[in-house]
């Protein structure tokens, strides 16, 4: 487990991996329409791969660190 410290945004998004640019410069806009500049950004996958294809969505989270 890892803690995380200071302020973050977090968006959802859907669908496959390969989308992650996308996602990246939608993230950009949401964190400058803030006032705040991003550090990092990190991407993960609510599920597994095998229950994302069972649930019939592919969920993948962005965690942005603001500055």
């Amino acid at each position: 487990m890892v803690r995380l410290s200071g302020d973050y945004l977090t968006k959802v998004f859907e669908g496959p991996y390969r989308k992650a640019s996308e996602w990246q410069k939608e993230r950009a806009t949401l964190v400058d329409s803030q006032g705040r500049k991003p550090n990092r950004t990190y991407f993960f996958y609510t599920t597994c791969p095998k229950c994302a294809k069972s649930c019939g969505k592919n969920y993948v989270v962005a965690v942005a660190e603001l500055g």
